[in-house]
């Protein structure tokens, strides 16, 4: 099996290596970054597997970092930090990172939870299975290349999001509850946060809709979320 590449910016010296030990310990290869800047670098350079970031760093925030990153990258970004209240977390999702998990942590879910990302993020990336492209009208989806295009303009989406879409367009006709999609796509057990959910799919939504002025995903009321049937579908 090939090693995995993981890219760990934290700016403080002993976190940071602490963290590169407990991943190396269960066979990652990690790569240190103290600051945004430096981050920023190396990922331009190289294709990480799974970004673990801080969010208050030197040179760019972690919340800049994402927003950059999500402009030329696709692979999961699981956020580390200390700023955890609602509104930070709720920002950081909007951003584009995949997950949160606050500080002080601890090892073993540091751990579980890159195990969940990765595992998640192989599925779209090894593609080659039949069905590869899924198609909902205009919308596109290609298994294989990680892409997705509404009305022929590509949609840049993250590795949640691209997960997210894929399983809505597995099953058109299907109302997903958000106890559903958080369990098949984030991989634990729901304990009741409507957010997390919530802030993906408005993004999700936000992103098709102005790459065609259409809406794709229809809210059905109290229930949760299904692919709207007809392409000018409100919401």
């Amino acid at each position: 099996m090939d090693t995995c590449h993981i890219l760990v910016v934290e700016d403080d010296a002993d976190i940071n290596k602490l963290l590169c030990r407990i991943l190396e310990g269960a066979g990652y290869d990690c790569r240190p970054a103290f600051s945004g800047s430096e981050a920023m670098l190396w990922a331009e350079r190289y294709d990480y597997d799974l970004v673990l970031l801080d969010l208050m760093l030197p040179g760019l925030s972690g919340e800049e970092f994402i927003a950059q990153l999500r402009r030329k990258k696709t692979m999961p970004i699981l956020v580390l930090s200390a700023k955890a209240a609602l509104e930070d977390r709720v920002n950081v999702l909007r951003l584009g990172a995949d997950d949160f998990l606050p500080k002080p942590f601890d090892n073993a879910e540091v751990l579980a939870r890159v195990e969940a990302q990765l595992r998640r993020y192989k599925q779209f990336d090894r593609g080659g299975a039949a069905g590869a492209v899924l198609t909902h009208g205009d919308l596109v989806l290609d298994r294989e290349g990680v892409s997705v295009t509404a009305a022929g303009t590509p949609v840049p989406l993250t590795a949640r999001e691209f997960h997210i879409l894929t399983l809505l367009m597995e099953h058109p006709k299907k109302v997903f509850t958000r106890e559903q999609l958080y369990e098949q796509v984030w991989g634990g057990a729901y304990v009741g946060d409507d957010n997390t959910v919530n802030v993906h799919i408005s993004n999700l939504r936000a992103k098709l809709a102005r790459a065609s002025e259409r809406e794709y995903i229809k809210t059905v009321w109290g229930i949760g979320f299904k692919l709207a049937e007809g392409q000018d579908e409100p919401l």
